[in-house]
This record gives C-alpha cells, structure tokens and sequence, in this order.
C-alpha cells in the first residue's frame, strides 16, 4: 500500500470516527435541551394552571400581549371571502356618521376608536371576534417584539431563529400562524423598549438565525413587528393579529407550539411559564452581536447611522468546516456548489450580493410608512444546489474564500461569442464625461456603479 493509499485509509477512519462522535452529541443536545425545556416549564398541564379563572387568564394574556391601549384593530371577511384588518371604532359603517371608504379613519372627525380593554381580549379568546396589536406606542417603545415566517421553509427558518434565542438565554414563545404555513416567534421585554433597539435586537437574531439556515431570506428583516423604529405620520404603525384565535385553535393552529411544531397541550399553563427579557440583557446582546459582526454602530438612532454603515455587515471570523478547495463556475452568473459550504458561510456569501435599500431609509427619515418597502436588498439566489450571485461580486468572493483558506478551481463556462467585423463606435462622450477615466478593454468583468442623480445616457 503506497503511502497515499494509506493516508487516504486513515482519513477516513477518522472522518468516521468523527460522524459517529458527532452523531453523538446531537442525541446528547437533544437529551439536553428536553432537560432544559422541562426546568423552565416545570409542567405546563398543572392543576394550577389548567384551573386559571376567566379573569386570570384574560389578565395573564394582557400582561404578555401589551401595546397601544387606546386602539386595536379588528378581522374582517366579506361575501367574496377577502379579510383584512382595519382599527376598532364604535361608529363604523353608521350611516350618517361613518363615510368609509371615502373617508380614512384617521381623517374622520367622527372617528370613536375602541380601547383593548379586558373585554376585548374576552371576546377575542371566546371566539366572538378576532383582534390585532398595535404593538409601536405613540412614545416609539414597545414591550415586545414578534418575527414572522411564512415561507416554505418556515419551519426550519424557526428552528434557526429559536436556536439563535436559545444561544443568547432569549426566552421566546413559538405560535403556528392561523393559516398554519407559518409561525410567530414572540419575544416578551419586562418594561417598554424603544422600537428601534428591540428591532435591532430582532436584527441580530436573524443574522445568528441566517449563519444556521442559509435559507432565511431576507424578507425576514422587514417581517418583524413592530415594523417601524418610529411611528409613521399619521398612522398607527403595523398590527400583528393576536395568538389564541377561536376558530383557527380548533385546527392546532394560532396556538403555541414546541421545537416539534406540536401544540402544546395546556396553552395557559405555558404561557405562564414564558420568561420576560430585561432591558440590561437586551443591550448585552446588542452588544455581542456588534462584537460578531465587528460593527461599531452601537445603540445609535437611525439618522445617525452613517450611509456606509447601513449595509449589512459581514464577520471576519475563521469558520470551521470549510472545504480545502471549491469548484467555482464563471458563466451568466457567478455559481458555488452550496453542499460542501457550512451555512455560516453561504450566508457571508449572501451578503456579499446584498446592500442596504437607500429607498427604505429615505422613507423611514421622513417618518412615512414603510410597509412594501424592503431594509435590504439581496441579489443571491439558490438555484438547483447552487448558490448564484451576480459576476460582480467574483473579486470579493475570492478575497472571502481565501481569507477562509479556500483554495478556488475556477471553470470558465461564458460564450465567447462571434465577432462582429467592421464594426466602428462612432460615438463620443457628452461633455460632463470627457473628463472621466476611459474603461479597460482588456477587463472581462466590469461592475458599473452609477449615482442615483446621475444622467442615465452616456
């Protein structure tokens, strides 16, 4: 046996060896993390809870589920079975009094908004009607902060954020959508936070979430509620339809869920073990999560962000189980093989061909709403077990896999094309680009940036 063969023999002896010990310790986590579900809920089927009154359960529900006050908002369905959402006023559709649509609610001079009050709750949990949250007060504070997923890969998406709550001693609490093909990841605080650093808190998970799930979108980032750091001029900011709805629990939906996605069979007895988040811990997660990142922007409002430290930042720490070499194809776009790559890196590599939305900021300055407007946009997609990225980013990947001691095989799949002959550029630059650097012909990928108040033609 050549002595190749036998380190070959031997390497594989010892990757076994590490899959076994690996499978291992999962089963040892798993064993673990059901120790640890059972010390924080000591038994969520115990007579005390299950004998919680009316009363009791309807004060721990607004204890956990607090916002405005003043106002919620209230489901409705039509003949055509559209639904939506719109905010609770005792003179809706009175004729005479409200002019709807003609006239918005927030205009009307007969508006007579209802407050989320004990009887409201009652009526939600009782099935007489369903609510939803306000959860931005008018102060910009919140005193919780909820994710949604809704993709086809929420479940796995959950897994990932809860793992992310988890790490940080974050106590969060998973309810299944009312359609089912989603959940909400709620995160409680002991006293009102302001909107911007629990989103920012929101942020950071997401970002520990995306290094376990590559997957996670970014759409994730504008699927946190509330949905805004300040309140928008003349709005309420985003609702979030309130968990426990009626009907829908009938199904095993709207409900609380364990890390199997099974309700849980006492919802009330493990609400009442759900754990607040201090505003001491919160801000030292921000902390370590601008630690990981290297990001020096601290708890800073949004109009002190400076425009560069906007965009999304990417860690330069060493990741571990990363291949020696990988394969890369140059073609339409630029294409890595995600299969050998740890997920901690793919998302790195996402957010290379991601940068931060100007239109969202602008939007958010100007305290306007932002809904449909998306905080980042990515430009990474997975297709067919590839990761693609635009043949722009090549320069920048190759610096993050060789900071990552990658060794890059590139193959070269592009058209050459077919020459034309005889043909001439007659045309010449406008006067405001005489003065501009000519373009290397001998470049054969070029990535063109161009100002936003910059002439389009040439």
């Amino acid at each position: 046996m050549t002595g190749i063969s036998r380190e070959l023999q031997s390497i594989e002896v010892e990757l076994a060896a590490i899959d076994q010990r690996k499978a291992e310790l999962l089963d040892r986590q798993s064993q673990l993390a059901a120790q640890r579900q059972h010390s924080i809920i000591p038994s969520i089927s115990a007579p005390d809870h299950s004998a919680l009154t009316t009363l009791q359960k309807v004060e721990l529900f607004i204890n956990l589920f607090q916002g405005r006050e003043d106002i919620y908002a209230l489901r409705w369905e039509n003949k055509q079975g559209r639904s939506g959402y719109s905010v609770a006023c005792a003179n809706e559709w009175q004729q005479g009094i409200c002019n709807k649509p003609k006239v918005k609610c927030g205009e009307c001079s007969h508006r007579a908004y209802l407050p989320l009050d004990k009887q409201a709750v009652y009526d939600h949990l009782s099935g007489k009607k369903t609510i939803g949250l306000y959860p931005l007060s008018t102060e910009d504070q919140c005193w919780l902060l909820a994710a949604d997923f809704d993709k086809a890969d929420w479940q796995q998406a959950v897994t990932a954020f809860r793992q992310a709550c988890e790490n940080w001693d974050i106590s969060c609490a998973t309810e299944r959508s009312r359609s089912g093909n989603g959940a909400h990841v709620w995160i409680f605080f002991e006293q009102a936070i302001a909107a911007k650093d629990a989103r920012r808190l929101g942020f950071a998970l997401l970002d520990k979430a995306m290094e376990q799930h590559a997957g996670l979108s970014f759409e994730s980032y504008d699927r946190l509620f509330p949905n805004q750091d300040t309140m928008p001029a003349g709005g309420f900011g985003n609702l979030i339809a309130l968990p426990l709805q009626s009907l829908p629990r009938k199904s095993g939906n709207s409900a609380f869920i364990n890390e199997h996605f099974q309700p849980y069979p006492d919802q009330w007895g493990y609400l009442a073990s759900v754990l607040k988040v201090s505003a001491k811990h919160l801000y030292e997660c921000l902390g370590r999560g601008s630690a990981d990142n290297g990001s020096n922007v601290k708890h800073l409002p949004i109009a002190d962000v400076k425009p560069w430290e906007r965009s999304i930042p990417v860690a330069k720490a060493q990741i571990s189980g990363c291949p020696e070499v990988l394969e890369l194809v140059l073609a339409n776009k630029l294409y890595l093989p995600i299969a050998p790559l740890p997920q901690a890196l793919v998302a790195r590599i996402k957010r290379i061909a991601s940068f931060s939305n100007p239109v969202f900021f602008k939007t958010q300055a100007l305290r306007f709403s932002t809904n449909g407007i998306p905080r980042f946009i990515c430009l990474a997609e997975i297709e067919q077990g590839y990761l693609a990225l635009p043949r722009g980013c090549l320069d920048e990947v190759a610096a993050l896999l060789e900071e990552q001691s990658i060794n890059v095989d590139m193959e070269d799949k592009r058209s050459s094309g077919q020459r034309l002959k005889d043909i001439k550029f007659l045309g010449s630059c406008a006067k405001t680009r005489r003065g501009l650097s000519p373009i290397s012909v001998n470049m054969t990928s070029v990535c063109c940036r161009r100002p936003p108040l910059l002439e389009k033609r040439w």
